[in-house]
C-alpha cells in the first residue's frame, strides 16, 4: 500500500510543494534563466525550450503525482514565494521502497544551500515517511556541484558507472550513484 503522501514539505527557508499549473510561468521564467547551467546535464534545457512545453511537462507531473508515479516538487521561498527550482522523488519503486532524488536551482538562487536544504528533506520524508530501504541520488560523474550536494547530505557513494549513458551532447557518460539505505 502506498502511504499518504504530503503537499508539501517545508523547511527553515522553503515550501516545496507539488506542482501546480500556477506555477508554470515561474517554472519557465527560472529555467530561462537557468540554461546555460541546466544544458550541460538536463536533455530538456534547450534553446528551443518553451513555455507550451513548460506547461505540457507541469501537466505531466500533476498527473504523475496524483498517481504517484513520480512526485516532483517545485521549491518555493517562504518568505517571497519565489519560484527557486524543482526536485523530487523520482524512479519510485514502492515495493521496495527506494526512490531517486533529483533537483536543480535556478541559476540566481545558486550557492546558498537550497538544494542542499531540499535534499535533506526530501531523504528525510522519504526514510520516515514512506519507509525507504533507498534513497539514490545520479549523476553525471563531471557534474561536481551535484556531487557535493549528495556528499553534503551524507549520501554514500556506492560506485562509478562507467561509459552508462548518453549525455545531453550524445558522448558516453560516467554516471555516479550515491545512496542512503536503512532496513526496513
Amino acid at each position: 500500500m502506498i502511504p499518504e503522501v504530503p503537499e508539501h514539505v517545508e523547511t527553515e527557508r522553503l515550501v516545496i510543494r507539488k506542482p501546480r499549473l500556477e506555477d508554470v510561468d515561474a517554472i519557465y521564467t527560472s529555467v530561462r534563466e537557468s540554461l546555460s547551467e541546466l544544458s550541460p546535464w538536463m536533455p530538456w534545457a534547450t534553446p528551443e525550450y518553451s513555455l507550451q512545453g513548460c506547461e505540457e511537462n507541469t501537466r505531466d507531473a500533476v498527473a504523475q503525482f496524483v498517481t504517484r508515479q513520480n512526485l516532483r516538487y517545485h521549491l518555493h521561498d517562504k518568505a517571497t514565494g519565489e519560484h527557486i527550482g524543482n526536485s523530487g522523488l523520482h524512479r519510485i519503486d514502492w515495493n521496495v521502497p527506494k526512490f531517486e532524488i533529483g533537483y536543480w536551482c535556478c541559476t540566481s538562487k545558486t550557492g546558498r544551500g537550497y538544494v542542499t536544504e531540499t535534499v535533506r528533506a526530501l531523504t528525510k520524508l522519504a526514510l520516515e515517511n514512506f519507509g525507504a530501504a533507498r534513497v539514490e541520488i545520479q549523476c553525471d560523474d563531471k557534474n561536481v556541484r551535484s556531487a557535493q550536494v549528495a556528499e553534503r547530505c551524507g549520501f554514500g557513494l556506492e560506485g562509478v558507472l562507467r561509459r552508462h549513458s548518453r549525455g545531453v551532447d550524445g558522448s558516453l557518460r560516467d554516471t555516479r550513484i550515491y545512496a542512503v539505505t536503512q532496513e526496513v
